[in-house]
């Protein structure tokens, strides 16, 4: 209890990181002030809040001074697609849309859209770690969780990692405790993440190489069609492309340095299958992986980044803010 009062004394909001423990316990009313604090520190932008009175607070017992006061993020004063983004994320989510992100769920979604030819071999869905059948795996694989971003495990070398007890009690001890966290609370209160079943999801590892990071390609989709694709190649390159599929500047402040400006086939394939897919959306991000020259699918992202976009120009953060709908909601 005191590690929560300490946030809420003199009705301040202290910096992040907050303590998981704090978040779990915190109003949903509150999610608005907090990642208002959280979004002005990760890109420097405001995120507009409207102010309502809590008739509720008002009309009850109030011997803790909570606040009369609500706040909420004001979809009207919402410019930049960083802002919609956090919009999104309180107020925007759809069942669909949680149903597409959990990374188990949303195969059948791909299956319909376009097909089983681009989606990844399921070696085993686990509800726990001590399910996990290790004779039935291949050498090389990734053990993830469906509920969350970048919860997951490579194993390259099968026989070499099982020799290693202290690392396979590591790995058994981190995925147990995600499969207990709520995801959404951890990165900015993205709520397409709450509700989803936790299980485990092991694939295949599908790379040329097998010490290389395999090329990726991101295709950013606004009202069902494509507006950018970023194609990376895991050498500290990347091409970006615009809905004409011409080249463009680099907009966003990624590690990679190296801009390549030639276009492919599957840049072409890329753009195509992402608008089949992204048609039930007002904003997706698309996501493929590619293996032996051929597209798979990886996942559907609707708030890449948080909403923390690192953009070098502003004026395309206002212009992709433009394409993002949310008046319609």
């Amino acid at each position: 209890m005191k590690n929560i009062f300490k946030f809420l004394k003199k009705g301040k909001i202290a910096n992040p990181p907050w303590d998981y423990d704090f978040l779990v316990n915190l109003e949903k009313s509150e999610y608005p002030r907090y990642l208002s604090k959280l979004f002005k520190i990760r890109t420097e932008e405001e995120l507009p809040l409207l102010k309502e009175w809590n008739f509720k607070k008002w009309t009850s017992i109030n011997p803790c001074g909570q606040k009369l006061w609500n706040y909420i993020i004001d979809k009207n004063r919402c410019k930049t697609f960083n802002q919609k983004i956090q919009w999104i994320k309180l107020y925007g989510i759809t069942p669909l849309m949680r149903d597409c992100t959990d990374k188990v769920k949303v195969r059948d979604f791909v299956r319909e859209k376009i097909g089983d030819e681009y989606l990844k071999p399921v070696l085993q869905i686990c509800n726990s770690f001590d399910e996990i059948d290790w004779d039935k795996l291949s050498n090389s694989f990734v053990i993830k969780c469906n509920h969350g971003c970048k919860w997951h495990y490579i194993i390259k070398n099968k026989e070499e990692y099982l020799k290693n007890k202290r690392l396979v009690e590591i790995t058994r001890r981190n995925i147990t405790g995600w499969l207990e966290q709520d995801y959404s609370l951890l990165n900015g209160f993205e709520l397409n993440y709450r509700g989803i079943e936790p299980k485990i999801l092991i694939e295949p590892l599908l790379r040329d190489s097998i010490n290389k990071d395999s090329q990726t390609i991101n295709v950013y989709c606004f009202n069902g069609y494509p507006e950018i694709i970023i194609k990376f190649y895991g050498n500290g390159a990347m091409s970006i492309f615009n809905k004409k599929l011409k080249h463009e500047e680099n907009i966003f402040n990624f590690l990679e340095k190296n801009i390549i400006t030639n276009i492919d086939d599957l840049v072409n394939q890329s753009f195509d299958l992402s608008e089949k897919l992204s048609k039930d959306f007002l904003f997706v991000r698309v996501d493929w992986i590619i293996y032996r020259n051929k597209l798979y699918f990886e996942e559907l992202t609707f708030t890449p980044y948080s909403g923390f976009n690192p953009f070098i120009d502003k004026e395309r953060n206002l212009e992709l803010g433009k394409l993002i709908k949310i008046e319609r909601l």
